[in-house]
């Protein structure tokens, strides 16, 4: 049987796989928006102003959609010559470390993302040239910050019940 922390850990792990859907969907966006931009700049001489603006903004989401991802699959790279040096205890002590920066990095760029969408929603302040509320661009990549911040404070707390192998 499941206990709470499990379920909770699941349940957080269905929202990761939903935040890098997204992020996924926002690159496919960005994909077909440039082959556009692309397309019409040299094909037709007429370029579109509104695909760099609306691809640079759209790095922001993307670039953390895939963090909590990755971390869900391990796929993170790691260095392991030393630690495979190491006995069961301090290897886990090396991990309860890793996973201590993660969220302290995490922490502050979600603290970061957070303090950007309030103070752009707060401003109104809005793109150049498409003329959108730049808050829609900085919540999403908030969102995905928090996420992975709670999912690294999850799995650091379950990562300290499990006895060493």
């Amino acid at each position: 049987m499941t206990d709470g922390l499990d379920r909770l850990i699941s349940a957080v792990e269905r929202l990761v796989v939903w935040m890098a859907g997204a992020g996924a969907v926002i690159v496919l966006v960005q994909m077909v928006w440039i082959s556009y931009g692309v397309f019409v700049r040299y094909a037709l001489g007429a370029p579109d102003r509104l695909v760099t603006e609306a691809t640079a903004l759209l790095l922001f989401p993307v670039a953390f959609a895939g963090l909590a991802f990755a971390m869900r699959e391990d796929a993170y790279p790691k260095v392991t010559m030393a630690t495979d040096l190491l006995g069961a205890g301090p290897r886990k002590g090396v991990a309860i470390v890793n996973h201590l920066l993660m969220i302290g990095v995490g922490g502050f760029f979600a603290y970061a993302g957070v303090s950007a969408t309030i103070r752009s929603f707060n401003s109104g302040a809005a793109s150049e040239i498409l003329h959108w509320p730049r808050y829609l661009f900085w919540a999403p990549g908030a969102l995905a910050l928090i996420l992975f911040t709670f999912y690294a404070v999850l799995r650091l707390i379950r990562l300290i019940r499990t006895p060493a192998e």
